[in-house]
């Protein structure tokens, strides 16, 4: 049945709805500046659509009763907001959030220092639970070597020997419970399982982790507390424990946050400032660069975003900025020589001027991207594999002169070369008029209004880059209000599954099933491996094929088959025998006729041989589904 709705739906969506949409939102791209005003029933749902990852059931009363323009200046605010308490206790466990590059690496280290610790080379660390994870994967680790033969002096073994040893592991754990515990262990249900593991020491509970195949470690992952489902977790690898808090706690905050404004420009300066999580020790860094360079900088200064960025050795590392060296400079002490033997690397110049400022009709040359990567040779990451900070390596700079944008930069500055590059990137107008076209961009429309775009670009220069202020004049301009802009752009993946949770109200006990549908839409958390970042624009995201699957996703959510997340539609049954109202409870607004032709479509084949209402779930996940609900 849900396959006949899904193949409807898509000839709905991509013939008829998003054909709609295509019309609506060339209409505004090709409009003057706009005078009509949106009619003032819909500005809350209008600014809970822009300015949040969605509004949640009694968001639009709340923002009715605050009053549009005051729960707007509290958003700006974020510090005036009180945090709410189920996103603290969500992010609580996920310790690796607080830590250090350094402190990642020493207490989730990379493949690089296990091996040294087999090799005694390093010692293992003094936690118990940590040493216990580490002294099982080097067993593991060895354990292929010896199916290969690659261990020294080993002989290949069967996979059936390595089987009855995995038996033969798991008898061992075994022992240490008693036949009652044994029982639950070996025929209780997971949740059975789970109780029984919270009552056991840390190191039986850990022993018996390991000796469990992966398949029936994952079955408990789903119905565990959190302690153990990060024990869990473990097994898996140190890195993904790291990796899969940052994911989770991005869905966290867009989805239970108070302060959502907050939330959406982390989000859009993440993507203007990107960095590929899976470069690399930009591992272990992006948790820092996104919590320490762009969250602080989201309502700040650009100026001090930019240079925190700049100096970011997140930022270093994926750009290989780290790398960049001057002609004739001396090689470090001890250095590799092949270390010694790097030149010129002009990726980071680029991107600064390309995306990070100017923009590419910037007026910048070939020949100013490379004075610019002069200037920052030397701006460098001290023991980037182990978590080291941002350094600058007198040795490593380019000492000569330079010219930038026909402005001489004298010999022998130093690292104030680069800081004088930061700083007359950051007044130039070109940059005032591009950040304000990105950010019209993902909170107005796919082609703002030039004069809009104007009126930001002089808040910016007037303000010396204060994006609080380029921010206000956008949300007061009347382009923001206009008719046309309602529900005239269409969400990301990460805005279509984070607005759908809030709309159903549902709750999230662990993301990993979610980052696994927003890889599948398109937008795997913090791994665009392109310096763009992902588009804010409505076009990049329009195709048969993702708005198909954005409607699968739908029809899980509001099934209950997202593993980790709980939807609760009962406050939906009083609408069941009216699909329409209840569609307009999730939307909260009335519906446009695409909408309607696509729940409708969805519900023929379920209905047309009875009277029976149609099932809360299907109308929900169909909802969730239609053109309207893709659009904010």
């Amino acid at each position: 049945m849900q396959q006949k709705v899904l193949a409807s739906f898509a000839v709905v969506l991509t013939l008829s709805g998003f054909s709609a949409f295509a019309r609506k939102h060339k209409s505004v791209a090709t409009a003057q500046p706009p005078v009509a005003q949106m009619p003032a029933a819909q500005k809350a749902l209008h600014a809970l659509n822009r300015l949040t990852f969605g509004p949640r059931p009694g968001d639009i009363e709340v923002v009715n009763q605050t009053g549009v323009d005051r729960w707007i200046g509290q958003q700006l605010h974020p510090e005036s907001i009180a945090e709410n308490p189920l996103l603290e206790a969500k992010l609580q466990p996920l310790d690796t959030l607080r830590m250090s590059p350094a402190e990642l690496v020493a207490a989730y280290p990379p493949p690089q220092q296990i091996k040294a610790m087999t090799e005694g080379r390093m010692p293992y660390p003094a936690d118990a639970e940590t040493r216990f994870m580490l002294e099982r994967m080097v067993a593991r680790y060895k354990e292929k070597l010896m199916q290969k033969g690659d261990a020294a002096g080993a002989t290949p073994i069967s996979m059936e020997k390595t089987a009855d040893r995995r038996s033969e592991q798991l008898e061992n754990a075994a022992k240490l419970l008693n036949s009652d515990q044994l029982h639950v262990f070996q025929s209780g249900t997971n949740l059975e399982k789970v109780a029984l593991f919270e009552t056991l020491p840390l190191l039986t509970q850990l022993s018996l982790l390991d000796a469990m195949p992966q398949p029936r470690r994952q079955q408990l992952y789903a119905v565990a507390s959190p302690g153990l489902r990060r024990r869990i977790q473990r097994f898996s690898g140190p890195l993904q424990v790291v990796n899969q808090d940052l994911s989770d706690s991005k869905l966290f905050r867009a989805i239970y946050s108070n302060r959502q404004l907050e939330e959406v420009l982390a989000d859009f300066w993440y993507n203007h400032f990107n960095v590929y999580l899976d470069k690399g020790a930009d591992r272990y860094l992006v948790t820092t660069y996104e919590r320490d360079v762009i969250r602080p900088h989201v309502l700040g200064s650009f100026k001090d975003l930019l240079l925190a960025t700049a100096q970011s050795p997140a930022m270093l590392f994926y750009l290989d900025n780290f790398q960049s060296v001057g002609p004739d400079t001396a090689p470090a002490q001890n250095a590799n020589p092949k270390r010694a033997k790097r030149g010129l690397n002009e990726n980071y110049g680029r991107e600064l001027m390309e995306l990070h400022t100017l923009g590419v009709d910037g007026g910048y040359t070939q020949q100013d991207v490379t004075e610019v990567a002069r200037c920052f040779t030397g701006w460098t990451i001290r023991q980037p594999r182990k978590g080291g900070g941002f350094e600058f390596n007198e040795r490593q700079h380019d000492k000569g002169e330079k010219h930038v944008l026909g402005i001489t930069i004298p010999a022998g500055g130093g690292m104030d070369d680069g800081l004088k590059i930061i700083d007359l990137l950051a007044h130039h107008p070109a940059t005032a008029r591009f950040i304000s076209k990105s950010l019209a961009v993902r909170f107005v429309s796919d082609n703002p209004p030039q004069p809009l775009v104007d009126r930001m670009a002089a808040t910016f220069t007037r303000t010396q880059g204060d994006l609080r202020e380029v921010m206000k004049t956008m949300l007061a301009s009347p382009e923001f209000w206009t008719p046309d802009a309602f529900h005239a752009k269409l969400k990301s993946p990460l805005e279509m599954v984070a607005s759908a949770i809030r709309a159903t109200n549902a709750d999230v006990d662990f993301g990993f099933a979610l980052n696994r549908e927003l890889t599948q839409l398109g937008e795997p958390l913090f791994r665009k491996q392109e310096p763009t970042g992902y588009s804010n624009k409505s076009q990049d995201w329009v195709n048969s094929a993702a708005l198909l699957a954005r409607m699968n996703f739908a029809m899980n959510l509001t099934a209950n088959k997202v593993p980790g997340v709980k939807v609760d539609l009962q406050r939906f049954v009083n609408a069941q025998n009216d699909p329409m109202a209840m569609a307009h409870d999730i939307l909260m607004t009335d519906l446009t006729p695409e909408a309607r032709q696509t729940i409708s479509q969805g519900l023929v084949d379920n209905n047309s041989a009875t009277t029976k209402p149609a099932p809360i779930e299907l109308v929900a996940g169909l909802t969730l589904g239609s053109p309207d609900f893709q659009r904010r």
